[in-house]
């Protein structure tokens, strides 16, 4: 479902991403650990568009989007929610999930979104900078399934979080690939969410992935000591 190939992403002369290679199927939940400045956010803005690649291939259910902006990759299928939310404070939830229809193909609000945040229903007429952090997550995620996407792209989601309600949203997610069979790719520093919630997870070091296992074969304790050097 994502194929990215050789990808490398510079900030003027200083490349950050270098020469990585990722494919991941469908209906899997894949997690990029990594500790402040090894590149995660670097990689999914590249993968967005939000920067451009410098080198490599990006590849979405078979099509490539690497020259694409970043809303024609959004009709292609990716979707993304942006490290801290970035939700719009001053419009409703109503109308901040209309935002996140630009992309679809439909031009509608799935059927199943208040039935994966029934929260967001209660609170249709709120204003989302009057909701809790959990609650905007909740927003930005359903904003983001909005456009019906087939790869889910998720940068540090428990950033700000209490524990309760990152259990949540740990919850909401695997919920989602359930039911959608999509591809979620999330980076995390959070190694008890992501051992929830992960099919397979990647060590991102340096900005060139220095582990790729599945949840069963992941060494947590290593992990743990990258995570907290």
């Amino acid at each position: 479902m994502l194929d990215i190939s050789q990808l490398c992403v510079s900030y003027g002369q200083s490349e950050v991403i270098h020469g990585v290679d990722l494919t991941t199927g469908a209906g899997q939940i894949v997690s990029v650990m990594g500790r402040n400045g090894m590149g995660k956010t670097t990689l999914f803005k590249a993968i967005m568009g939000v920067l451009p690649s410098k080198s490599g291939s990006i590849k979405v259910d078979g099509k490539d989007v690497t020259k694409l902006p970043s809303y024609q990759r959004v009709k292609a299928g990716l979707a993304y929610v942006p490290q801290g939310r970035m939700i719009f404070p001053k419009l409703t939830v109503w109308e901040n999930l209309l935002t996140g229809l630009e992309g679809s193909a439909t031009g509608r609000l799935p059927d199943d979104i208040f039935t994966m945040f029934p929260v967001l229903k209660e609170m249709r007429a709120r204003h989302g900078g009057n909701l809790s952090g959990g609650q905007q997550q909740q927003l930005a995620i359903a904003r983001a399934l909005a456009a019906g996407p087939k790869v889910l792209l998720l940068d540090e989601p428990t950033e700000g979080l209490q524990p309760s309600i990152i259990k949540d949203i740990a919850q909401v997610l695997l919920k989602i690939r359930d039911s959608r069979n999509l591809t979620i790719l999330v980076s995390e520093q959070v190694l008890s969410f992501t051992m929830q919630i992960t099919d397979r997870m990647l060590v991102i070091e340096g900005g060139k992935f220095t582990a790729d296992e599945t949840r069963e074969n992941v060494d947590v304790e290593r992990v743990k000591r990258l995570l907290a050097v």
